[in-house]
């Protein structure tokens, strides 16, 4: 017999357990994403027009993945239809790039992932963020991908309704943090001033001032024939005329220098960030926050402004969806690793920032660390205003409820659909097997054992001398072999 006979007897026209990673599910994204929830769902997710953080911790494939991307839906889906409260999303899940590049700032042993990510603060994750977020608003603002969706577009009228010191933030924040590789920095940013009309010609006053008594002296000079007797004035008067423009070009390229220094999360060159810097009117970034220091004052600034132009674009909220934190080549998965990374986050002030909702799903091999740290993490972290879950734990209720979904959603008939029971004989009750999924902790786990025990069945069985019930002497002996492979799984000896 083949798995597909079987499903196709029971009228199941798709194999509902032949995924394993939320991100490839064609049955969970299709079918399951809007229906099928975690029991905790409503602490984790919380309300759209007020979000809020929540931290949880959950083995792997317990289902973290599966519900960044149903938060991220339904805050898309609340963004249609509320276009006046709608949330910025930003997906933090993608570490390699910020990590690779904080890498190449350290020397010597210091580049050692252990000791490279212990020099990791909060204000790196704080440029990580702004990077995403005001790339993203960027490519919106250009229409870079073309994206007309009005969950997260961003109209002309809106653009236009922007102050004349909200187009000088957005233009400060794209020059520090707008990250893209398809054109230089200084040409993306130029596009962007003339898509936002700002006037900068004020920032041309230093090369007219030193063309403008260049002419004059160069010109008196010809005319009385001074350069014999007089030409050390004269190149003293060409210095004194070009002399404002040289302090302002030393200046910026001072403060870029420490700009690049400091962003650590990505390569910002110094020259490059000096012409932009250098596009800006005197007078407009004179007093602005500059992230220049180890310290995160200046980020909260940029962060505040950052708002403050969403807000005017129909932005109340930003979301951001922290996920894959076990994934980064320079973490492999060490729980010591992650704790360094993610630790610097647990700061109250961060957390509880007006206007952001932070969900972090993180892996259950940083939990026992928590009870490890004294009363000064707790008394900064206020864990306990997080909507904290420990574990994202599935009762085998909860799993046997989620079997029959899938099932149902795979089916060839929806008014008529197959359930779980259908699947096996009447030696394997309902209680047995909700106490066999039980056993098995989390969906993935689930999804192999089930896939597995489907392929024993049929492996017993020919296509001329069919059976098409499970019977309970196979659930034991698939569910006894899988378990041995799971705790050599969890020892980290074996793989499933």
């Amino acid at each position: 017999m083949k798995i597909v006979q079987f499903l196709e007897h029971h009228h199941i026209k798709l194999n509902p357990f032949s995924q394993e990673d939320a991100s490839t599910d064609h049955v969970f994204s299709q079918h399951c994403v809007t229906g099928v929830h975690h029991p905790g769902w409503d602490k984790i997710y919380g309300h759209p027009e007020h979000p809020s953080t929540s931290v949880v911790f959950g083995e792997k494939g317990s289902g973290k993945t599966a519900l960044r991307i149903q938060m991220r839906n339904e805050l898309r889906e609340f963004n249609r239809s509320n276009s006046d409260k709608r949330s910025f999303i930003i997906e933090y899940d993608d570490f390699n790039p910020y990590l690779d590049n904080f890498r190449e700032r350290m020397h010597g042993r210091n580049r050692q992932p252990e000791k490279m990510l212990r020099k990791w603060r909060l204000w790196d994750h704080m440029d990580a963020i702004l990077v995403l977020g005001v790339t993203k608003m960027t490519d919106r603002i250009l229409n870079a991908k073309n994206e007309n969706d009005p969950a997260s577009s961003i109209s002309e009228d809106a653009l236009q309704s922007l102050s004349k010191n909200e187009r000088r933030d957005l233009l400060l924040l794209a020059a520090f943090y707008d990250r893209s590789f398809e054109e230089s920095p200084i040409r993306r940013w130029s596009a962007m001033r003339r898509k936002l009309k700002y006037n900068n010609l004020a920032s041309w006053k230093q090369i007219a001032i030193g063309a403008l008594v260049t002419a004059i002296v160069l010109g008196i000079s010809f005319w009385l024939d001074l350069f014999s007797g007089y030409l050390k004035w004269i190149i003293i008067a060409l210095i004194a005329g070009w002399a404002p423009l040289l302090w302002k070009q030393f200046r910026l390229a001072w403060w870029s220098w420490d700009v690049s220094r400091q962003i650590r999360v990505i390569d910002r060159l110094p020259n490059s960030l000096r012409k932009i810097l250098g596009r800006f009117p005197g007078q407009d970034i004179l007093g602005q926050p500059i992230p220049s220091r180890n310290r995160s004052d200046d980020r909260y600034e940029l962060l505040g402004k950052f708002q403050s132009v969403l807000k005017t674009l129909g932005f109340q909220h930003i979301v951001v969806l922290m996920d894959r934190v076990d994934e980064p080549h320079l973490i492999n998965g060490s729980a010591e690793r992650m704790k360094d990374l993610v630790w610097p986050m647990f700061d109250n002030k961060f957390l509880k920032h007006p206007g952001f909702g932070f969900k972090m799903l993180l892996p259950a091999d940083m939990a026992p660390y928590l009870q490890k740290q004294g009363r000064d993490f707790y008394e900064k972290s206020r864990l306990d205003k997080q909507n904290l879950i420990l574990s994202l734990a599935w009762s085998g209720q909860s799993l046997y409820d989620m079997t029959n979904d899938r099932i149902k959603a795979c089916s060839e008939d929806p008014n008529n659909p197959a359930s779980v029971q259908d699947l096996f004989d009447e030696s394997a009750s309902r209680d047995m097997l909700v106490d066999t999924f039980s056993r098995l902790r989390v969906p993935r786990h689930l999804f192999k054992f089930l896939h597995r025990l489907m392929l024993d069945h049929c492996s017993k069985y020919t296509d001329d001398e069919p059976n098409w019930k499970i019977g309970r002497d196979t659930v034991q002996t698939t569910l006894a072999l899988y378990l041995k492979d799971l705790e050599s799984f969890d020892r980290g000896a074996g793989t499933l």
